[in-house]
């Protein structure tokens, strides 16, 4: 798709949705209210036969367009944009049921050619980014009745949106953003987000979504940057350190939202708290097409403020982003109100302008990143360094030591042989002086015959010998010690040079250890987080299944088209036409008609009961009904009537009535169980077992009237209809099962029953495990959700294994194309440790 020649415009692709099958017989004689001309990209929605409308779109896409065709035109633009740094949006609009989900968010896990937009459109991002120098992260949230909730952290369940004051821009603080470098991690986050999303079943799509779902993509991609230096100062003299190119950093933001249909409550059937969805949707669209509407007809004032959904979408429209927008129609002519609607939306929306602004900016977190390596490879070096300097110091010490140690030892030996050689000549010298002194004496006695006892005299110069020989041997002994001194300094020298050396050692030992504390520190904070993470993922999960206790009580299958198959055999005046049922409500009166089901004439009372049935089906006569006596009046004739016909209508009115919480109290009251039990027992119609089957499996929906519904046969007269084959009846039995199963799972969690399943006791287990891969998916989907229930409670583990249910709940949680059934399989079979233990004997590879 090539951008025209407004490049900021908003563009809009219009894709339609085949005939279902629903639509394919309920409109098999009415023609398409819609004619697609693709290749002039113009769509004509007829008035009526020979008038038609045409719109002109940027792209117009068939009912056999492909999903890779349908990215092609509407996303791949945007992406290319988004990795070049610019903010994009794609977003699905339309009516509930037209395929929005479909055309976004598929996985296509089981068909590739399935996938979807967003799982496309991050194959693309991942193909063009380079995870050494760019970065890729998401965060996926769902807006549900005007409240932010977090889809990848259940517990983070009310975002706050802030806007800069300045630049008007709009951000999501609280919201987890995970960084993901492959598309499998994708899938997976895709995959938690899906079954965290509030869905119910109404009338017009048996899954419809309930909040509008949000992607947002940050892309961040590192460019050659500018050169920069990095320098120091010393003292006047500035010195160059090294060249740096500063990093430039282009971010740019996909969003993809999945807006919540359109629907009109009266086609819709929404009740209690689906209605309260349905309001708060169609609120925050409104809102969209108001701003819409101002943005189009450049209006001075656009009340962004006015929901949460438009404070989220000011960027992307009349905003700084490249929108691209598909709006998606269904081909039916009865809901031609609702496509008008959504390609008049369409149009408006081709008249906004955007302005596209890049998103760079020098990255100087890369920078400090870099910088910060630089310092961890010098710390390395001065690591080494300093070992390396330890090491010669150590060197030195030893070398000092033993320097130290053999002079010593030589001035020792030296002062030994010094000393031994200064005796000897000091000996000798003494022995020579008496050797002369006794010569002198004797010369003396002789020559001058002294008196005895008179000490000859020694000579001067002989003491002036013996003075110089001493003092010389002093000088001697001093040089020696001296050199001693000088010796023992530089040894205390060295010994303060490593004692520095390990001072310095054992500060970086300190530090070290410091930094590994730290780090084991945020280990554990970690750890307990990702367990607290976990924890509340597990308890969201359980209250977000009683939240959505709704989808399996409301869900009343093809009764809709049954009651549009009744006609009213009553004749017209005058031209035969047939009046509609509020003017016979007001022409003949509900009393009245309730009174001919008592009539003796046969054909009269089939034809009352026809016309409360059809009355039965709009919610707004359900309450008069009841109040009149209706209800015991219908019960009574499944009584007293032998009729098939009575009881088929009957049995569907009561069907329609057990819709409502205060009806099933007032039908299990009057035996409505039995009576409609043993209408079961006695009929052999697969239409009757089928409004019979309904009825109960509504019943099976109260989490009040469990044990009376069960003692009172209601279990066992829903496995007493298996015996038609008719997919249809075993399609509602299913849901009854399904129904109680999950009422009793609720209620063995909040500690109000104990014991095992009442549907293991009466034998269902059987027929469900017989039926959990049926053909069928409206049966298979109901079984799943009934095995998943029941293997919830550890008592009922051993039943399940002996049954075989162990088998169907490892397949379910393998191969189930519903991912919010198959995440309850696979959690629930590795919390309990009955299963776990019996895989493992049985090696199953789980």
């Amino acid at each position: 798709m090539v951008w025209d020649e407004v490049p900021g415009r908003v563009r809009v692709a219009v894709r339609l949705r085949p005939r279902n099958a629903e639509e394919s017989v309920a409109d098999a004689d009415f023609a398409d209210c819609v004619e697609l001309q693709p290749e002039l990209k113009r769509l004509k929605l007829r008035k009526n036969n020979w008038d038609a409308d045409t719109y002109q779109f940027d792209e117009v896409l068939t009912e056999f367009a492909s999903q890779k065709r349908v990215y092609e035109v509407v996303a791949r633009p945007v992406v290319e944009v988004v990795l070049d740094g610019y903010n994009g949006t794609i977003m699905a609009y339309g009516q509930t049921g037209t395929g929005k989900t479909y055309t976004l968010g598929r996985l296509g896990e089981e068909d590739t050619a399935a996938r979807g937009i967003m799982v496309r459109a991050m194959e693309d991002i991942f193909a063009n980014v380079s995870f050494e120098t760019d970065s890729v992260s998401v965060s996926y949230l769902q807006l549900y009745m005007e409240t932010i909730q977090d889809l990848l952290d259940p517990t983070n369940d009310n975002i706050t949106i802030v806007e800069d004051p300045k630049t008007g821009d709009v951000s999501l603080p609280g919201a987890t953003i995970v960084e993901i470098r492959d598309q499998q991690s994708f899938i997976e986050l895709l995959r938690l987000g899906e079954a965290q999303r509030f869905a119910a079943n109404t009338k017009l799509n048996t899954e419809s979504s309930r909040s509008h779902a949000i992607l947002m993509v940050h892309v961040k991609r590192s460019i050659n940057g500018r050169d920069a230096t990095l320098s120091t100062e010393n003292g006047n003299h500035q010195h160059m350190v090294k060249s740096l190119k500063l990093p430039v950093v282009r971010k740019g933001k996909l969003v993809v939202i999945d807006l919540a249909g359109s629907e009109r409550i009266n086609k819709s059937g929404s009740e209690g708290h689906t209605l309260e969805e349905a309001k708060s949707i169609n609120l925050s669209l409104s809102a969209l097409g108001k701003c819409i509407n101002a943005l189009a007809e450049n209006s001075v004032h656009v009340p962004f403020r006015d929901s949460k959904l438009t404070r989220l979408l000011r960027d992307s429209f009349g905003g700084t982003a490249r929108t691209s927008l598909i709006i998606t129609i269904g081909p039916s002519p009865r809901h031609r109100g609702e496509t008008a609607s959504t390609i008049m939306f369409g149009q408006r929306a081709m008249k906004v302008e955007n302005m596209v602004k890049l998103k760079e900016e020098f990255d100087y977190k890369s920078l400090s990143r870099r910088l910060d390596i630089e310092l961890e490879k010098l710390i390395m070096e001065h690591e080494r360094q300093q070992k390396a300097f330890e090491d010669e110091i150590e060197r030195l010490a030893t070398e000092a030591e033993h320097r130290i140690s053999e002079a010593e030892r030589n001035h020792s030996d030296s002062l030994e042989k010094e000393r031994m050689k200064y005796q000897k000549d000091y000996m000798e010298s003494i022995k020579k002086l008496e050797e002369q002194l006794v010569i002198n004496h004797r010369k003396n006695d002789d020559l001058h015959k002294k008196p005895s006892g008179e000490i000859p005299k020694v000579s001067a110069e002989e003491l002036g010998d013996l003075k110089r020989m001493l003092q010389k041997e002093t000088l001697s002994r001093k040089a020696a010690e001296g050199e001693v001194n000088n010796l023992k300094i530089k040894v205390a020298e060295l010994k303060m040079s490593e004692a520095s050396g390990k001072t310095e050692m054992l500060k970086l030992h300190k530090m070290f250890e410091d930094e590994v504390r730290q780090k084991e520190k945020l280990e554990e904070e970690i750890a307990i987080l990702q367990s607290q993470l976990l924890q509340s993922s597990l308890e969201t999960h359980e209250t977000r299944r009683e939240v959505g206790r709704a989808g399996f009580e409301k869900e009343v299958e093809s009764l809709d088209s049954l009651i549009s198959q009744v006609k009213l055999q009553q004749h017209a005046s005058g031209n035969g036409e047939k009046p509609s049922m509020a003017k016979l409500f007001e022409q003949v009166g509900l009393h009245k008609i309730l009174s001919l089901l008592e009539a003796e004439d046969a054909d009269v009372r089939i034809h009352a009961v026809k016309v409360v049935a059809n009355l039965a089906a709009e919610e707004t006569n359900q309450g008069k009904i009841v109040e009149a006596g209706g209800l015991t009046s219908l019960l009574t004739l499944l009584k007293s009537s032998q009729d098939e016909t009575i009881h088929r209508v009957a049995a569907g009115a009561i069907a329609n009535l057990a819709m409502n919480e205060t009806n099933q109290e007032l039908i299990m009251a009057q035996g409505g169980i039995s009576l409609l039990s043993m209408t079961a027992d006695n009929a052999d119609d697969p239409q009757t077992l089928r409004m019979i089957a309904g009825a109960i499996a509504n019943l099976c929906g109260n989490d009040k009237l469990q044990t009376k519904l069960r003692s009172e046969g209601g279990i066992k007269a829903l496995l007493g209809m298996v015996r038609c084959r008719h997919p249809d009846v075993h399609a509602q039995v299913a849901r009854g099962i399904a129904n109680f199963a999950k009422c009793e799972s609720r209620a063995s969690s909040q500690g109000t029953k104990s014991g095992r399943s009442f549907l293991i006791e009466d034998g269902a287990l059987q027929w469900i495990v017989q039926n959990a891969n049926n053909e069928s998916s409206s049966i298979r989907r109901h079984i799943e959700l009934a095995l998943c229930h029941l293997a919830q409670h550890e008592v009922n583990a051993r039943d399940m294994i002996s049954g075989g249910a162990l088998w169907e709940l490892v397949r379910i949680s393998r191969e189930c194309s519903r991912e919010d059934i198959k995440t309850l399989a696979h959690r629930t079979l590795i919390s309990s440790p009955t299963f776990q233990t019996e895989m493992r004997r049985l090696r199953i590879n789980y």
